[in-house]
Protein backbone atom coordinates (compact mmCIF):
# COMPACT_ATOMS: atom_id res chain seq x y z
CA UNK A 1 0.00 0.00 0.00
CA UNK A 2 1.31 3.55 -0.77
CA UNK A 3 1.93 5.40 2.54
CA UNK A 4 0.23 8.80 2.77
CA UNK A 5 3.29 10.92 3.90
CA UNK A 6 6.70 11.17 2.00
CA UNK A 7 9.34 13.34 3.54
CA UNK A 8 10.07 15.88 0.65
CA UNK A 9 13.60 15.64 1.53
CA UNK A 10 13.93 11.92 -0.23
CA UNK A 11 11.81 12.98 -2.70
CA UNK A 12 14.40 15.77 -3.34
CA UNK A 13 17.05 13.24 -3.53
CA UNK A 14 15.76 10.79 -5.47
CA UNK A 15 14.96 13.66 -8.09
CA UNK A 16 18.68 14.79 -8.31
CA UNK A 17 19.63 11.31 -8.47
CA UNK A 18 17.35 10.82 -11.63
CA UNK A 19 18.57 13.58 -13.18
CA UNK A 20 22.31 13.11 -12.84
CA UNK A 21 22.63 9.62 -12.86
CA UNK A 22 25.14 9.84 -10.62
CA UNK A 23 25.32 9.97 -7.74
CA UNK A 24 28.63 11.91 -6.26
CA UNK A 25 27.25 14.91 -8.69
CA UNK A 26 23.42 14.22 -7.52
CA UNK A 27 25.03 14.79 -3.77
CA UNK A 28 27.17 18.09 -4.64
CA UNK A 29 24.19 19.45 -6.27
CA UNK A 30 21.83 18.94 -2.70
CA UNK A 31 25.80 19.72 -0.48
CA UNK A 32 25.36 16.53 1.11
CA UNK A 33 27.26 13.54 1.80
CA UNK A 34 26.95 10.66 -1.00
CA UNK A 35 26.39 8.39 1.65
CA UNK A 36 23.76 10.19 2.67
CA UNK A 37 22.16 10.51 -0.27
CA UNK A 38 22.24 6.55 -0.88
CA UNK A 39 20.86 6.17 2.52
CA UNK A 40 17.76 8.68 1.53
CA UNK A 41 17.21 6.27 -1.68
CA UNK A 42 17.07 3.35 0.28
CA UNK A 43 14.73 4.57 2.57
CA UNK A 44 12.50 6.05 0.32
CA UNK A 45 12.65 2.26 -1.88
CA UNK A 46 11.92 0.89 1.87
CA UNK A 47 8.72 3.08 2.01
CA UNK A 48 7.10 2.81 -1.60
CA UNK A 49 8.35 -0.91 -1.75
CA UNK A 50 10.11 -0.85 -5.20
CA UNK A 51 13.43 -0.28 -6.33
CA UNK A 52 14.22 2.78 -8.29
CA UNK A 53 17.80 2.53 -9.46
CA UNK A 54 19.53 -0.07 -10.83
CA UNK A 55 23.17 0.55 -10.10
CA UNK A 56 26.19 -1.52 -10.85
CA UNK A 57 29.78 -0.22 -10.83
CA UNK A 58 30.24 1.74 -14.11
CA UNK A 59 26.62 3.29 -14.52
CA UNK A 60 23.11 3.98 -12.55
CA UNK A 61 20.25 3.27 -14.38
CA UNK A 62 16.24 4.22 -13.72
CA UNK A 63 13.96 1.25 -13.26
CA UNK A 64 10.67 1.01 -14.75
CA UNK A 65 9.04 2.57 -11.11
CA UNK A 66 11.40 5.01 -10.75
CA UNK A 67 10.17 6.56 -14.23
CA UNK A 68 7.00 6.46 -13.28
CA UNK A 69 7.73 8.03 -10.04
CA UNK A 70 9.97 10.24 -11.65
CA UNK A 71 7.79 13.40 -12.89
CA UNK A 72 5.14 12.42 -9.99
CA UNK A 73 7.99 13.58 -7.77
CA UNK A 74 8.49 16.39 -9.88
CA UNK A 75 4.91 18.04 -9.36
CA UNK A 76 4.92 16.92 -5.55
CA UNK A 77 8.29 19.06 -5.06
CA UNK A 78 6.93 21.61 -7.18
CA UNK A 79 3.98 21.94 -5.27
CA UNK A 80 5.60 22.23 -2.15
CA UNK A 81 7.90 25.18 -3.26
CA UNK A 82 4.90 26.97 -4.47
CA UNK A 83 2.77 26.23 -0.77
CA UNK A 84 6.14 27.56 0.90
CA UNK A 85 6.67 30.47 -2.13
CA UNK A 86 3.29 31.64 -1.21
CA UNK A 87 4.07 32.80 2.14
CA UNK A 88 7.35 34.01 1.90
CA UNK A 89 9.04 36.49 -0.41
CA UNK A 90 11.53 35.04 -2.94
CA UNK A 91 15.09 35.69 -1.79
CA UNK A 92 17.22 37.64 -4.51
CA UNK A 93 18.30 36.04 -7.98
CA UNK A 94 21.94 36.44 -8.50
CA UNK A 95 22.61 37.16 -12.55
CA UNK A 96 26.23 36.83 -13.84
CA UNK A 97 25.79 39.59 -16.62
CA UNK A 98 30.01 38.41 -17.87
CA UNK A 99 30.29 42.11 -18.56
CA UNK A 100 29.60 45.55 -16.74
CA UNK A 101 28.61 47.51 -19.59
CA UNK A 102 25.57 47.63 -22.45
CA UNK A 103 25.11 44.35 -23.79
CA UNK A 104 22.05 41.88 -24.25
CA UNK A 105 22.30 40.23 -20.99
CA UNK A 106 21.65 43.48 -19.61
CA UNK A 107 18.75 44.03 -21.77
CA UNK A 108 17.31 40.88 -21.26
CA UNK A 109 18.00 41.86 -17.02
CA UNK A 110 16.22 45.53 -17.42
CA UNK A 111 13.22 43.84 -19.18
CA UNK A 112 12.99 41.75 -16.60
CA UNK A 113 12.96 43.91 -13.92
CA UNK A 114 10.22 45.59 -15.69
CA UNK A 115 8.41 42.11 -15.86
CA UNK A 116 8.79 41.33 -11.81
CA UNK A 117 9.31 44.65 -10.11
CA UNK A 118 8.96 43.03 -6.53
CA UNK A 119 11.71 40.33 -7.23
CA UNK A 120 15.36 41.34 -6.38
CA UNK A 121 17.31 40.42 -9.38
CA UNK A 122 21.02 41.42 -8.36
CA UNK A 123 23.63 41.83 -11.05
CA UNK A 124 27.65 41.07 -11.16
CA UNK A 125 30.31 40.73 -13.61
CA UNK A 126 32.54 38.32 -14.16
CA UNK A 127 34.05 37.04 -16.99
CA UNK A 128 33.31 33.31 -18.70
CA UNK A 129 30.55 30.88 -18.40
CA UNK A 130 32.99 27.58 -17.68
CA UNK A 131 33.58 29.91 -14.37
CA UNK A 132 29.93 31.04 -13.75
CA UNK A 133 28.28 27.02 -14.34
CA UNK A 134 30.76 25.72 -11.49
CA UNK A 135 29.55 28.68 -9.35
CA UNK A 136 25.84 27.97 -10.33
CA UNK A 137 26.65 23.96 -9.53
CA UNK A 138 27.80 25.08 -5.76
CA UNK A 139 25.00 27.05 -5.35
CA UNK A 140 26.98 31.04 -5.14
CA UNK A 141 24.93 31.95 -8.69
CA UNK A 142 21.59 31.22 -9.75
CA UNK A 143 21.82 32.63 -13.54
CA UNK A 144 24.36 33.25 -16.25
CA UNK A 145 24.82 33.73 -19.91
CA UNK A 146 26.94 32.75 -22.34
CA UNK A 147 28.09 29.75 -24.89
CA UNK A 148 26.41 26.84 -23.18
CA UNK A 149 26.97 24.23 -25.83
CA UNK A 150 30.65 24.68 -25.07
CA UNK A 151 30.84 23.83 -21.45
CA UNK A 152 32.11 20.43 -20.61
CA UNK A 153 29.41 17.68 -20.65
CA UNK A 154 29.58 16.69 -16.79
CA UNK A 155 29.05 20.75 -15.88
CA UNK A 156 26.50 21.43 -18.75
CA UNK A 157 24.45 18.34 -17.09
CA UNK A 158 23.36 19.86 -14.31
CA UNK A 159 22.28 22.96 -15.86
CA UNK A 160 19.00 24.12 -17.76
CA UNK A 161 19.67 26.71 -20.95
CA UNK A 162 17.81 28.50 -23.17
CA UNK A 163 19.11 30.30 -26.37
CA UNK A 164 18.38 34.09 -26.14
CA UNK A 165 20.84 35.42 -29.20
CA UNK A 166 23.16 34.62 -31.91
CA UNK A 167 25.60 37.36 -31.36
CA UNK A 168 27.77 38.42 -34.24
CA UNK A 169 31.90 37.90 -33.60
CA UNK A 170 34.26 40.41 -34.10
CA UNK A 171 37.76 41.45 -34.00
CA UNK A 172 39.76 43.94 -31.55
CA UNK A 173 42.61 45.25 -33.34
CA UNK A 174 45.49 47.33 -31.40
CA UNK A 175 45.57 50.80 -32.97
CA UNK A 176 47.83 51.04 -35.88
CA UNK A 177 47.44 47.15 -36.74
CA UNK A 178 47.34 46.87 -40.85
CA UNK A 179 43.68 45.78 -40.73
CA UNK A 180 42.38 48.69 -37.95
CA UNK A 181 41.39 50.84 -40.85
CA UNK A 182 38.98 48.38 -42.22
CA UNK A 183 35.31 48.85 -41.34
CA UNK A 184 34.89 45.33 -41.42
CA UNK A 185 37.44 42.73 -41.44
CA UNK A 186 36.87 39.24 -43.60
CA UNK A 187 37.89 36.34 -42.16
CA UNK A 188 40.17 35.09 -44.36
CA UNK A 189 42.17 38.10 -43.42
CA UNK A 190 42.97 36.95 -40.39
CA UNK A 191 44.76 34.57 -42.14
CA UNK A 192 48.85 34.68 -40.38
CA UNK A 193 47.60 36.42 -37.60
CA UNK A 194 47.83 35.46 -33.71
CA UNK A 195 44.82 36.20 -32.31
CA UNK A 196 43.90 35.60 -28.00
CA UNK A 197 40.87 33.61 -27.27
CA UNK A 198 41.39 33.23 -23.95
CA UNK A 199 43.93 30.41 -24.21
CA UNK A 200 44.80 29.20 -20.88
CA UNK A 201 42.30 30.85 -18.75
CA UNK A 202 40.39 28.23 -17.11
CA UNK A 203 36.72 30.46 -16.84
CA UNK A 204 36.34 31.07 -20.84
CA UNK A 205 36.85 27.61 -21.66
CA UNK A 206 33.71 27.52 -23.66
CA UNK A 207 35.03 30.52 -26.06
CA UNK A 208 37.94 28.98 -26.39
CA UNK A 209 36.30 25.82 -27.87
CA UNK A 210 34.00 28.42 -29.82
CA UNK A 211 37.36 30.27 -31.56
CA UNK A 212 39.13 26.99 -32.08
CA UNK A 213 35.74 25.89 -34.15
CA UNK A 214 36.00 28.92 -36.21
CA UNK A 215 39.73 29.24 -36.71
CA UNK A 216 40.41 25.83 -37.38
CA UNK A 217 41.76 25.12 -41.01
CA UNK A 218 41.89 29.29 -41.62
CA UNK A 219 45.31 29.35 -40.85
CA UNK A 220 44.54 31.48 -37.91
CA UNK A 221 46.95 30.71 -34.43
CA UNK A 222 45.99 31.11 -30.89
CA UNK A 223 47.45 33.39 -28.88
CA UNK A 224 49.57 31.83 -25.83
CA UNK A 225 47.77 32.66 -22.71
CA UNK A 226 48.25 35.82 -21.25
CA UNK A 227 47.70 37.05 -17.92
CA UNK A 228 43.66 37.57 -16.56
CA UNK A 229 42.99 41.16 -16.44
CA UNK A 230 40.13 42.12 -14.46
CA UNK A 231 38.36 45.51 -15.19
CA UNK A 232 38.78 47.46 -18.48
CA UNK A 233 41.66 49.30 -17.75
CA UNK A 234 43.91 45.89 -16.80
CA UNK A 235 42.80 44.77 -19.96
CA UNK A 236 43.70 47.34 -22.59
CA UNK A 237 46.77 47.49 -20.64
CA UNK A 238 47.48 43.94 -21.15
CA UNK A 239 46.35 43.88 -24.89
CA UNK A 240 48.35 46.99 -25.42
CA UNK A 241 51.48 45.11 -24.25
CA UNK A 242 51.10 41.90 -26.36
CA UNK A 243 49.23 43.73 -29.33
CA UNK A 244 47.14 40.70 -30.25
CA UNK A 245 44.20 40.85 -31.90
CA UNK A 246 41.15 39.90 -29.65
CA UNK A 247 38.12 37.66 -30.55
CA UNK A 248 35.13 39.63 -29.14
CA UNK A 249 31.34 40.05 -29.91
CA UNK A 250 30.30 42.91 -31.21
CA UNK A 251 28.89 44.09 -28.03
CA UNK A 252 32.33 43.83 -26.03
CA UNK A 253 32.91 46.66 -24.44
CA UNK A 254 35.05 49.97 -26.63
CA UNK A 255 38.78 49.39 -25.12
CA UNK A 256 41.13 52.26 -25.18
CA UNK A 257 43.76 52.33 -28.10
CA UNK A 258 41.68 49.53 -29.83
CA UNK A 259 39.17 49.37 -32.40
CA UNK A 260 36.19 47.07 -33.05
CA UNK A 261 35.89 45.77 -36.29
CA UNK A 262 32.53 43.03 -37.27
CA UNK A 263 33.95 39.43 -38.97
CA UNK A 264 32.43 39.10 -41.89
CA UNK A 265 32.43 36.57 -45.21
CA UNK A 266 31.08 34.63 -43.02
CA UNK A 267 29.50 36.44 -40.58
CA UNK A 268 30.23 34.37 -37.68
CA UNK A 269 27.90 34.08 -34.65
CA UNK A 270 28.59 33.10 -31.15
CA UNK A 271 25.11 31.41 -29.75
CA UNK A 272 24.25 32.90 -25.93
CA UNK A 273 22.45 31.20 -24.44
CA UNK A 274 20.90 31.63 -20.70
CA UNK A 275 21.81 28.91 -18.10
CA UNK A 276 20.28 28.03 -14.22
CA UNK A 277 20.38 25.14 -12.14
CA UNK A 278 18.21 22.40 -13.04
CA UNK A 279 15.02 22.44 -10.77
CA UNK A 280 15.14 25.83 -10.05
CA UNK A 281 11.98 27.92 -9.67
CA UNK A 282 11.87 31.33 -9.06
CA UNK A 283 9.68 34.42 -10.22
CA UNK A 284 12.79 35.91 -10.84
CA UNK A 285 13.54 33.09 -13.23
CA UNK A 286 9.95 33.48 -14.68
CA UNK A 287 10.70 37.14 -15.90
CA UNK A 288 14.03 36.74 -17.03
CA UNK A 289 13.04 33.37 -19.84
CA UNK A 290 9.79 35.78 -20.21
CA UNK A 291 12.15 38.62 -21.24
CA UNK A 292 14.73 36.71 -23.44
CA UNK A 293 11.85 35.24 -24.99
CA UNK A 294 10.10 38.80 -26.07
CA UNK A 295 13.29 40.38 -27.13
CA UNK A 296 14.51 37.43 -29.27
CA UNK A 297 11.12 37.15 -30.93
CA UNK A 298 10.59 41.14 -30.97
CA UNK A 299 14.11 42.17 -32.16
CA UNK A 300 15.06 38.36 -34.51
CA UNK A 301 17.79 37.55 -32.15
CA UNK A 302 17.50 33.81 -33.41
CA UNK A 303 17.18 34.30 -36.46
CA UNK A 304 20.81 34.08 -38.54
CA UNK A 305 21.42 36.24 -41.06
CA UNK A 306 22.65 34.60 -44.55
CA UNK A 307 25.94 33.81 -44.88
CA UNK A 308 26.99 33.52 -41.20
CA UNK A 309 28.54 30.54 -39.60
CA UNK A 310 27.29 28.88 -36.20
CA UNK A 311 29.25 26.19 -34.13
CA UNK A 312 29.03 22.88 -35.86
CA UNK A 313 25.42 21.02 -34.85
CA UNK A 314 23.29 24.36 -34.75
CA UNK A 315 22.26 25.05 -37.81
CA UNK A 316 23.40 24.40 -41.73
CA UNK A 317 26.13 27.14 -42.38
CA UNK A 318 26.85 28.66 -46.02
CA UNK A 319 30.34 28.28 -45.91
CA UNK A 320 30.05 25.18 -45.31
CA UNK A 321 32.76 25.13 -43.06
Amino acid sequence: MMPRDVDPRLLRGFVAAAEELHFTRAAARLYVAQQALSRDVRRLEQTLGAALFLRTTRQVELTAEGERLLPLARRVLAAHEELAGAFTAPRPLLVDLNTDGPCTQRTVLMRARELAPDCELMARFESGLTHAAAEIAAGRLDVAFGYADGLDPALRAGLEAMPVRYEPIAVLLPEGHALAARETVRLDALAGETVYVGAGNPRTVEWTRLAGELFAGRGVEPAPPAPVAVGKEEFGRVMAKTRNPVLVTVGFLDMPASVKRPLTDPVPLSPLSMVWRKGLTHPGLDALRAAAAGLAADQGWLDPPPGSWLPKGLTPRPDGG
